[in-house]
């Protein structure tokens, strides 16, 4: 917000010290998402472009490679900064997420467009980086069998990594110019039966459908996993909320969600029913009764 070249200066910087911690390239991606939600789209494109040049110069004497370093800045911002233009007009934090969930399921059709054998391939690359780790004798069925719903789980760790930056991107809109602001967008996070009821078909697809169908459908289910997980999470924060120990729980159930997987599952389950039955606004009419 000081200015262009301060901007380019932490966009770059950070982007390439995430190839070596890559929860950094959150901080990356919310620097281009506070720009483009600030001061637009024309100007978080200038950010973008100057950071990827920038990034490119570091990249050449840091790591000798300068189109890698561009082509990884430019994967990880451009989809943050698009989905940065729609919440800053559409001004609908549900519609943002609902596009970046729907951006990562074009990316997994488009991969099984383009790609033969997405399993096989996903096979030969797990192989190679667990051989290392394991006897490869070991890990080969189970490498076989995680292989098909590979290019759904690296969707959806794209898309939740594109989510955070835009969340934080938003948060830090909010701390300088609108206090509480993002508080209240991230609480009312939902999204309608209609897409509930197309989840469930996905689902359904998933379930009774065979080979390369129901592989599909399986990584499509994977994304909209994320989708429900972040509205479940936004729901059960306003129900921990208006407990009388919520001072508590709400932290507490942050932070068992990030130390206990086996949670997030039913979290996900509550943003889903969450479409028809309005958890939020039902549990506060018991709470004022």
């Amino acid at each position: 917000m000081r200015g262009r070249t301060q901007a380019i200066i932490v966009a770059s910087t950070l982007a390439l010290l995430s190839l070596k911690f890559p929860p950094i390239s959150i901080l990356s991606s919310a620097t281009i998402a506070l720009v483009t939600l600030r001061r637009g789209a024309v100007e978080g494109l200038y950010i973008l472009f100057g950071a990827g040049i920038a990034a490119a110069l570091l990249g050449y004497f840091a790591i000798d490679n300068f189109q890698f370093a561009l082509l990884y800045a430019m994967l990880l911002w451009l989809p943050v900064w698009a989905i940065s233009i729609i919440l800053r007009e559409g001004r609908q934090l549900s519609l943002a997420v609902e596009i970046a969930v729907f951006i990562g399921m074009l990316g997994v059709a488009g991969f099984y467009l383009f790609i033969d054998n997405p399993a096989a391939l996903w096979t030969a690359l797990l192989e190679q980086m667990m051989q290392q780790a394991a006897p490869l004798q070991d890990i080969k069925n189970w490498i076989g069998e995680f292989s098909h719903y590979m290019t759904g789980m690296f969707a959806a760790g794209t898309v939740f990594s594109l989510l955070f930056g835009l969340f934080l991107g938003r948060w830090w809109q909010s701390q300088l110019f609108n206090p509480g602001g993002f508080k209240q967008e991230f609480l009312l996070l939902n999204t309608s039966p209609k897409l509930a009821i197309s989840s469930l078909i996905v689902l359904a697809v998933a379930f009774f459908a065979t080979e390369t169908v129901a592989e599909v459908a399986w990584n499509m289910t994977i994304l909209l996993f994320v989708l429900y997980t972040v509205i479940g999470t936004s729901v059960l924060h306003v129900v921990f909320s208006q407990t009388p120990i919520s001072r508590f729980a709400v932290p507490l159930f942050y932070v068992t969600l990030f130390l206990v997987p086996q949670v997030l599952p039913p979290v996900a389950v509550v943003g889903l029913i969450d479409a028809w039955l309005n958890l939020r606004k039902r549990n506060s009419n018991q709470t004022s009764a």
